[in-house]
């Protein structure tokens, strides 16, 4: 009977990983299909970005349960770890650019529509322009949320990517 090789995961490492890119992912999902549910309401087109980001935010969340599966298994094996990393972030890459396009290039960007029409123009008091405002200033605070988000899973993958690298050649033994 073959005896497999045994690689040794830094708990505290892995359980921070799998609580951001878990808080990421669904943030994202939930962001965007919200923005999506927006469009719909408004009778407006929905941007590609929005069911690309749902549908990676969703992979994100199957990826994060997938190896908290393998690992309850003792089944954690750093190859797949890297290649499903690598491909998310492909995916998180993809969005990130896209959003930052969105965000912050252009003349009518986000960020500057949301600074000159949403922030500069703050309403108050008991009334459907102050309902209209806050409304407007979370769909801009979303946009924020979901770009640094999106960072932040980037970042993480990455980091995933050369732990699975270290626990493949046993640097945490």
């Amino acid at each position: 009977m073959a005896v497999g090789r045994r690689y040794y995961w830094p708990e505290l490492q892995l359980n921070i990983w799998i609580l951001v890119v878990l808080v990421g992912s669904a943030t994202c999902l939930g962001i965007f299909s919200w923005l999506m549910t927006v469009q719909g309401q408004l009778e407006l087109g929905t941007p590609w970005i929005f069911p690309y980001m749902v549908t990676t935010g969703a992979l994100g969340l199957v990826f994060v349960l997938t190896v908290l599966i393998l690992a309850a298994q003792r089944f954690l094996l750093p190859p797949i770890i890297m290649v499903g990393s690598f491909i998310l972030w492909v995916l998180w890459l993809t969005g990130l650019i896209e959003t930052a396009l969105q965000m912050f290039g252009g003349v009518a960007d986000v960020n500057s529509n949301c600074q000159n029409y949403v922030v500069n123009q703050e309403f108050k008091g008991n009334s459907v322009d102050t309902l209209s405002w806050l409304t407007q200033i979370n769909i801009c605070n979303c946009w924020k949320a979901a770009f640094a988000f999106e960072v932040v899973n980037n970042v993480f993958f990455v980091w995933m990517m050369v732990m699975s690298w270290q626990v493949n050649r046993d640097v945490y033994d």
